[in-house]
């Protein structure tokens, strides 16, 4: 009988908390939170750890740094889950019969089964796991989030394999116009008229970097960070941005947009494809829990 070897070492501590980097393509997700009867990036990945876990209950669940929209790719998407010390031990437990063999890291066994879980879907990679800090988490601990999104407009030279991460715009765009509107936009703002109203949440945010470019095929890229987005509010922004460099909007206006009539009027809000999380970027470890303090802390611009 093939029966599992004890583990040598030192015992599991009460919880182990695990990082997850991982990218994906949007395009057939119905965004990141798990929602019923629907594919999305959280339910699949949590089935995996499902998987990989068994009988172990309960299985983990995934805390994100920002939830993305169905169609919403991410490159650089971070989230953390919870091992209690059985399913910990379960991962890196060599099996009699197998040699020698050292046992394997936890975050390395990690990966590997949960990538091998999820081989059958090309369109989700876990690029790595990382054994974290409890502090650490992945969203209130973010200092902040970069976003890229692309726009092909008719000065462009329009790649059919770029299509399902590039925005195609019928018209002409100034870049300089978007550019300086965008340079309008970084600070810190009450962005009410470009988030979608949740009830209880604030729309304060500060933007940190927000820049229009052309690649060397004349795609437009936009690169914006901030330690923290509003539902919609990037694909927002740029819509914004888009409405200046059409000649239909003043760059000095996009800061005090009036929340009633802007999404409705003035600019639309640009579609799920052209946009992909970059990365995000966190504090060292000791700094950790004062990070998830203070971005639990509401909001709030600044009296003058």
């Amino acid at each position: 009988m093939n029966l599992p070897a004890p583990r040598i070492g030192p015992p599991w501590p009460a919880t182990t908390r695990i990082r997850l980097d991982i990218a994906y393509d949007g395009t057939d997700f119905a965004g990141w939170a798990r929602q019923p009867g629907f594919r999305t990036v959280q339910g699949q990945v949590e089935a995996g750890l499902a998987t990989i876990l068994q009988k172990y209950l309960p299985h983990p669940t995934l805390i994100v740094a920002g939830r993305t929209d169905a169609g919403v790719h991410a490159r650089g998407q971070v989230a953390h889950f919870d091992l209690t010390p059985e399913q910990a031990d379960s991962l890196v437990r060599v099996k009699r019969g197998t040699g020698d063999r050292p046992p394997i890291p936890l975050a390395v066994a990690v990966q590997r089964r949960l990538s091998g879980v999820l081989v059958t879907q090309p369109d989700i990679v876990v690029r790595s796991a990382i054994v974290v800090p409890t502090s650490f988490d992945a969203r209130f601990s973010a200092l902040w989030r970069r976003y890229e999104y692309r726009i092909s407009d008719l000065y462009a030279l329009r790649d059919p394999q770029q299509r399902l991460r590039t925005t195609w715009h019928p018209g002409k765009l100034d870049v300089d116009l978007m550019d300086a509107g965008a340079a309008n936009l970084v600070g810190l703002h009450d962005f009410a008229a470009y988030c979608k109203p949740r009830p209880g949440a604030t729309t304060i945010r500060t933007l940190q970097d927000f820049r229009w470019r052309r690649d060397e095929e004349g795609v437009l890229i936009a690169t914006l960070t901030a330690d923290a987005f509003c539902h919609s509010m990037v694909r927002a922004l740029v819509g914004a941005c888009v409405a200046v460099g059409e000649g239909k909007l003043d760059a000095a206006r996009l800061v005090n947009l009036n929340i009633e009539r802007s999404r409705i009027v003035e600019f639309k809000v640009m579609p799920a494809e052209g946009l992909t999380l970059l990365d995000v970027g966190y504090p060292e470890d000791a700094e950790l829990a004062i990070r998830a303090v203070e971005t639990r802390n509401r909001r709030a611009l600044p009296v003058l």
